[in-house]
């Protein structure tokens, strides 16, 4: 790619390159054009400005597409009972890694190709590495397992940081996490503390032996913290989570599905004005009806009932399938549509993709029975 400077040289003349002039005037008389004229002068004023610095790649950013080559220089087991792990990566080179925000994740490109997401939970102010805290789940779908087995030393690939769940600082807050949940939270809670916030956080789990992190917690002012284990209080309401959500202030929330829809649900009768949240998986079908996918591969045709995504119903198939995020943003699910019109209930894709691909962990058909190369 060209520098700004040497674009500057061609689209305004210097450089030994002719300067460009106004069109004849469009009426016929024997002067440039005038609109032409002034036009070409705000441009000229504009293109100067735009390009008085050169190009400096700091100043654009990190693109969150690139893949980094990361090693584990830390596993640390932070809850009692002993299925979430806090491993910590720094880039293979020793270089400084791309800057993140509170609410930040990182796509892990596994060794087995499994893809996932894990938010950070470490300091966004440390440029020496990222850290992720993990649950061990035994019959997921394999790559907490995978992450679980990484000791230091070993290289795994990621890309990112992303933000789809950011964290906006000022103002008033209440944090609300479920179990692993925290790994986003206890960033931006940090983050609050820091800024002098008036913040609350309510952490709930099942017991306080599966909860990361409570050493931590326990350290915090105890007037803005609630830590309420289910095996304690019961199951919390949308009461016990909302009931310190601050006048004209915003909630954050993350953790299990039944957690996330009575914040959602009690949210309206609070008094706060902003909700954030990230769910853990598959977000539920709403609107869906039935359809059905035909597998070029096998030539098998699927019915997708319409409660269930079709990525449900093909990974019981083909069990190898790639997926990831499950909510439509990740796009490793992506798959050509070689028959049928997508219902697409994404952001992901371009308009030029979306004309024969489709993401189908969240899309659908719009009538008729899709065909997909899979």
């Amino acid at each position: 790619m060209p520098s700004i400077s040497r674009i500057k040289d061609v689209l305004t003349g210097h450089g030994g390159l002719p300067r460009h002039q106004a069109p004849p005037d469009l009426a016929g008389r024997g002067r440039p054009d005038r609109a032409m004229q002034i036009t070409e002068l705000l441009a000229d004023k504009y293109l100067r400005v735009l390009t008085a610095y050169d190009y400096n790649p700091k100043i654009a950013g990190h693109n969150p597409d690139t893949a980094l080559n990361m090693v584990v220089t830390s596993r640390e087991v932070v809850a009692t009972d002993e299925n979430v792990v806090r491993l910590r990566f720094s880039t293979a080179d020793g270089s400084p890694i791309p800057p993140w925000h509170p609410g930040s994740h990182l796509d892990f490109h596994l060794p087995s190709g499994l893809r996932r997401q894990y938010s950070l939970c470490g300091d966004p102010a440390d440029a020496t590495g990222y850290s992720v805290a993990v649950r061990r789940i035994p019959y997921g779908g394999g790559g907490s397992i995978e992450m679980h087995a990484l000791q230091p030393s070993d290289h795994v690939t990621v890309r990112g940081p992303r933000n789809g769940f950011p964290f906006i600082a000022g103002g008033s807050a209440l944090f609300v996490a479920g179990g692993i949940g925290i790994t986003p939270i206890i960033a931006m809670v940090r983050a609050a503390r820091e800024l002098g916030m008036d913040w609350y956080f309510v952490y709930s789990g099942r017991s306080r032996e599966s909860m990361p992190f409570l050493e931590e917690v326990a350290g915090w002012d105890p007037e803005r913290v609630f830590v309420r284990p289910d095996d304690e209080y019961g199951l919390p309401t949308a009461a016990d989570l909302l009931g310190r959500a601050p006048v004209g202030g915003a909630v954050y929330c993350c953790g299990p599905t039944p957690m996330l829809d009575a914040v959602r649900t009690g949210f309206r009768e609070t008094p706060s004005t902003a909700l954030h949240f990230e769910r853990f998986g598959a977000p539920p079908v709403t609107d869906g009806v039935p359809f059905e996918v035909q597998l070029v591969n096998s030539g098998r045709v699927l019915t997708v009932p319409a409660d269930q995504s079709a990525l449900d119903v093909i990974k019981k198939t083909l069990p190898g399938v790639g997926y990831s995020c499950q909510q439509g943003f990740c796009g490793t699910c992506r798959v050509k549509v070689l028959a049928g019109t997508p219902d697409h209930r994404e952001n992901r894709l371009t308009d030029t993709e979306r004309e024969n691909e489709m993401l189908i962990c969240v899309s659908r058909s719009d009538g008729g029975r899709l065909v997909l190369d899979l």
